[in-house]
C-alpha cells in the first residue's frame, strides 16, 4: 500500500541576479537548513536526498549538502532542465510513498550566468535537435534570437494568429506578475510596470519583449517530505500533503503539431489530467496555482493546458481578472518566474514553498483566502512536465 506524503518543511532564500549571488554550495546549504528548521527535524533524520541543478559539475549536490554533515545517506543528483526542482520533488515523493524512506529532502539550486540560456557542449549532438528541427519547419530560424524565446515567442504568435489575440494581452501578464511580486521578499523584481512599459521594452522575438521574459537568476529552495507515521512520531506539522502528482515527457505531437506543442502544451495537459483524475478534483476546485511562466506566452498557454479556462478563451480569462486576486484563481502569487526569477534547479521547489505557505496561511501579503488545494506546474523543454496537487488537511 502506498503511504500519504507530508510536506513537513520548506525553505528558500531570496533569489538574486548572478552578480549579487553566493556560490551554489552556500545557497543550497542555506535553503536546506531553512527547510529542516521549518520542519523541526535534524539532518541526521533525513534518509535520502534528491538534489537538482542544471548548470554544474557532477556531485554538486553532495558539495552543497556536505555542509550539513556527512551522514552517508544516498544523495541523487537530478537534471531535467527547467523542471529539475520538481523532478527532485517527484523522486522524493516516490521514496516516501513506496516506503523506501520515511524522511527525505528535495533540494534545488542554480548558480547561473548572465544572459540568455545556451548549450554548454558544442562537441556533441544538441539535446534540442528535434525541437530545433520542428521549429525551423514551422517558422524558420533566427540566428540572432535566443533559442528559448524563439520557441515560446513562436508559440505565442501561433496562438495569437489562431484566436486573434492582441499582443498586449501577453503584456498584461507581466504587469500582473509585478503586482504579485510586490508582496514577495524573495522576488528579484518587485517594482510595478505598465503595459506600455512592457510593450516598449526591447523586442526579443515575436510578441515577446524583454519584460516578458524571465530573468536569469541564482537561488535555492528545499522541501522536507515524510510519511504521516514519521510526522506523528516526531510531532511534525502534517497539515499539508501531496495529494497527487504526475510527470510526463514528450509525445509524438510535440514534433508533428504546431508551436504550442513544441513548447510542451500536450505534456502539461496530460500531467494535469492525470493529477485531476487521481485526486478526484477538477480545475474548478483550484484557487491558487504556481505555474511555469518562463515567458508571458507560456503562462497564457498554461491557463488552458491546466484547464483553468477552455481552449481559446485565455484573453477573456485575463480581461475578466480571473487570473488574480478577486477572480477565479490566483496564478503565481509569488510573482512567478517573470518577477521572482528563474534559477532553473530551484524553481520547482520554490513553487512548492510558496504553495505550502499559502495552504498554511503563512503567505502574508500574498495570501489567497480559503485555500485547501494548491496546484503546481513546472515544465522543462527536452522535455518533462511535472504537475503537483497539494492539499490542506485538518
Amino acid at each position: 500500500m502506498s503511504k500519504r506524503v507530508v510536506v513537513a518543511g520548506v525553505g528558500m532564500i531570496p533569489f538574486k541576479t548572478p552578480r549579487n549571488a553566493e556560490p551554489y554550495g552556500a545557497m543550497g546549504e542555506q535553503a536546506a537548513r531553512k527547510a529542516l528548521a521549518d520542519a523541526g527535524v535534524d539532518y541526521t533524520s533525513v534518509q535520502q536526498a534528491y538534489v537538482g541543478y542544471v548548470y554544474g559539475d557532477s556531485t554538486s549536490g553532495q558539495a552543497a549538502l556536505y555542509g550539513l554533515g556527512q551522514s552517508g545517506i544516498p544523495i541523487v543528483n537530478v537534471n531535467n532542465n527547467c523542471s529539475t526542482g520538481s523532478t527532485a520533488l517527484f523522486l522524493a515523493r516516490q521514496a516516501i510513498e513506496t516506503g523506501a524512506a520515511e524522511c527525505v529532502i528535495a533540494l534545488g539550486f542554480e548558480q547561473m550566468q548572465r544572459g540568455a540560456l545556451g548549450s554548454m557542449w558544442s562537441d556533441r549532438p544538441n539535446a534540442f535537435g528535434r525541437f530545433n528541427d520542428s521549429t525551423k519547419a514551422l517558422q524558420g530560424w533566427d540566428n540572432d534570437a535566443p533559442f528559448a524565446a524563439q520557441y515560446f515567442g513562436g508559440a505565442g504568435t501561433a496562438y495569437a494568429n489562431k484566436y486573434g489575440v492582441d499582443p498586449k494581452v501577453f503584456a498584461q501578464i507581466a504587469v500582473k506578475a509585478r503586482k504579485h511580486a510586490a508582496n514577495n521578499p524573495y522576488a528579484v523584481f518587485r517594482d510595478p510596470i505598465t503595459v506600455e512599459q512592457v510593450l516598449e521594452s526591447p523586442r526579443i522575438f515575436g510578441p515577446l519583449t524583454r519584460l516578458q521574459c524571465c530573468p536569469p537568476t541564482c537561488g535555492a529552495a528545499a522541501a522536507i517530505l515524510c510519511s504521516e507515521q514519521f510526522a506523528a512520531a516526531h510531532g511534525l506539522d502534517d497539515s499539508v500533503l501531496i495529494k497527487a502528482q504526475a510527470m510526463t515527457t514528450d509525445f509524438p505531437s510535440t514534433f508533428s503539431g504546431d508551436m504550442l506543442r513544441v513548447v510542451g502544451y500536450d505534456m502539461a495537459k496530460a500531467a494535469a489530467d492525470q493529477v485531476y483524475e487521481a485526486a478526484g478534483v477538477g480545475p474548478e476546485d483550484i484557487r491558487v496555482v504556481e505555474l511555469h511562466d518562463c515567458f508571458t506566452t507560456n503562462e497564457l498557454l498554461t491557463y488552458e493546458g491546466l484547464g483553468l479556462t477552455p481552449e481559446g478563451t485565455a484573453e477573456k480569462f485575463i480581461a475578466d481578472g480571473n487570473n488574480t486576486y478577486g477572480g477565479q484563481v490566483v496564478t503565481n502569487p509569488s510573482g512567478g518566474l517573470l518577477s521572482k526569477g528563474h534559477p532553473l534547479g530551484a524553481t520547482g521547489l520554490a513553487q512548492c514553498a510558496e504553495l505550502v505557505w499559502q495552504l498554511r496561511g503563512q503567505a502574508q501579503g500574498r495570501q489567497v483566502e480559503g485555500v485547501n488545494l494548491a496546484l503546481q506546474h513546472n515544465i522543462g523543454l527536452g522535455g518533462a512536465a511535472v504537475v503537483t496537487l497539494y492539499e490542506k488537511v485538518s
